[in-house]
């Protein structure tokens, strides 16, 4: 549902995306079987190989360690029977830092299903092609430097929303907001609050996401404070489940719930 039509498809059974990566394009088409996930990569460069296998880890959290994530959260009485229902859960993150603050920004106060719209039309403006067609697969994110100088016409949001997204793009471009693998979470953090139109939601949730943070509590989401209401723990700010509180987020989203709430707000969004 999330899918950005031109850069990804997920039809199942095979997820299939592209990648900008330093020395060209690549595409990767995954397919998860019972044990394992299945890989294959086209590459501009082979010289890219280890940084597409490395964003692709980062993607499925394939480095964490389940075993200890799940000993520390199931031995919490409220998430023990979230983590007992799923063992292993894992916490997905991002092929680029980047990439998943634009998305989080064009998320605010929209739908699912718009914000894919509106991420599309950008890719579709903006986005270099892939060169041929490959399942849907046509266009690169656009990089910081081309969305910062983007038109109008490629935004079909609200203008302040789109010069957030600008001012996003340009901080990454100039170097003064650092996403990068191994940034600093805390510094990561600060940055985005210091620029207008980026509040505590997006931040935490870039710093989860996008960085692969494994010790970030969205408090002020609002599926998550559903969720805590629902277990007798309302006012809960997450600390009894650090260094895990990523994982703890995904229990929560993914626990029992009531009908979907479209994101809010800032201070009371749903994640994106």
């Amino acid at each position: 549902e999330r899918a950005i039509p031109g850069v990804e498809t997920w039809d199942g059974e095979t997820y299939r995306r592209s990648l900008d990566l330093p020395g060209g394009v690549g595409l990767v088409v995954l397919v998860a079987s019972d044990d394992h996930v299945a890989a294959r990569i086209e590459l501009t460069s082979w010289s890219d190989l280890g940084v597409a296998v490395q964003r692709i880890r980062r993607l499925l959290d394939l480095d964490s360690d389940p075993a200890a994530v799940d000993s520390a959260l199931g031995s919490d009485g409220a998430l023990a029977p979230l983590v007992a229902a799923v063992p292993g859960r894992r916490a997905p993150a991002s092929v680029d830092p980047y990439e998943t603050a634009i998305r989080a920004v064009i998320g605010q106060q929209v739908s699912v299903a718009g914000a894919r719209t509106v991420a599309g039309r950008i890719v579709e403006h903006v986005g270099r092609t892939f060169g041929e067609t490959v399942d849907d697969v046509t266009r690169v994110f656009p990089r910081p430097e081309e969305l910062a100088v983007a038109p109008d016409a490629a935004f079909s949001m609200p203008g302040a929303r789109r010069d957030t997204i600008r001012r996003l793009a340009g901080a990454v471009a100039d170097g003064d907001l650092e996403l990068d693998v191994g940034s600093d979470p805390a510094v990561a953090h600060r940055q985005l609050l210091a620029l207008k139109g980026i509040g505590p939601w997006t931040a935490d949730y870039v710093v989860m996401r996008g960085l692969g943070h494994p010790d970030t509590f969205l408090t002020n989401d609002l599926g998550v404070r559903h969720a805590l209401d629902r277990l007798g723990l309302a006012g809960e700010q997450g600390s009894r489940w650090a260094p895990w509180r990523s994982y703890a987020v995904h229990h929560l989203w993914a626990g029992p719930s009531e009908p979907s709430v479209p994101p809010a707000p800032e201070r009371k969004q749903t994640h994106e």
